[in-house]
Order: structure tokens, then C-alpha cells, then sequence
């Protein structure tokens, strides 16, 4: 059986896979139904459980994290002082679009790991050439 892909997820593809209301929920309901290895970062959670507390309740959020904790095969990157120096340095790179640091770090870490897919429906995280999902369905 050959190795399957490193993706990276971002916030958008975690809150369309949960939220049925989401234009995009069947594609990442389907895409998490056999995930390839998926990498992500604390920054990306904490924005996650922020999107459910806002948007419904506590209740919800803690449902969010119960999530993260369960999926397979979910990989937390560490967000260090060397990812933010690079997550900065894409910041003023591309000052001219709205980039948030949780974007950014997600930027820089596909470069780092030389992922070549991105689970996302924000068309920031495509900026470095890195092919989001949504294109390709």
C-alpha cells in the first residue's frame, strides 16, 4: 500500500467538516471519512474552539476539542519561535492581503514539511502555491 499524503487543515476545513450548514461540509465530510496523514497547529485549534464558542456556546466548543483530540491521524505542529519568525516574515511578504499569524504559521509550515495540499476553503492558504482541495473538486 503506498504512503499517503501529508495534507495540512486549516480552520475552514474543520469548521465546514463539523458545520452541516457549511457549502463545503459533504467534500470534507467525505475527505475525513479516510484522511490521509493531516498536520495542523494549536493555532489552528484555538481558532476552531474561538469559531464555536462565538457562533454557538460552550457546549459546542468543548464538542470542537473533543474532536481534535479523537481524530486520526491528526497531527498537532508545534508553533515555536523559528515558525514565528517565518509566520512574520510571510506577514510583511504579503502586507497587502489580509493574512492572519494563524494563517501565516500554516504558510510556513507547508513550506517547512514540503506539504503539497491544503484542506481549506480560504484562498490565503493557497498564496505560496500550495493546492487547496476546494479547486479540485
Amino acid at each position: 500500500m503506498a504512503k499517503k499524503t501529508e495534507v495540512y487543515v486549516d480552520t475552514s476545513a474543520l469548521i465546514a467538516f463539523v458545520d452541516r450548514s457549511d457549502t463545503y461540509h459533504p467534500l470534507f465530510q467525505r475527505l475525513f471519512s479516510e484522511p490521509p496523514v493531516i498536520i495542523t497547529t494549536v493555532l489552528v485549534v484555538a481558532e476552531g474552539h474561538a469559531w464555536f464558542l462565538r457562533r454557538y456556546d460552550r457546549t459546542r466548543a468543548l464538542q470542537f476539542l473533543a474532536m481534535i483530540e479523537d481524530m486520526e491521524p491528526l497531527q498537532i505542529a508545534r508553533v515555536d519561535a523559528a515558525e514565528q519568525t517565518g509566520a512574520v516574515r510571510l506577514l510583511r511578504k504579503f502586507s497587502d492581503q489580509d493574512l492572519t499569524i494563524t494563517d501565516a504559521v500554516g504558510l510556513y509550515l507547508m513550506q517547512q514539511r514540503k506539504i503539497k495540499k491544503c484542506w481549506s476553503t480560504d484562498f490565503h492558504l493557497g498564496m505560496t502555491g500550495v493546492p487547496l482541495v476546494i479547486n479540485e473538486h
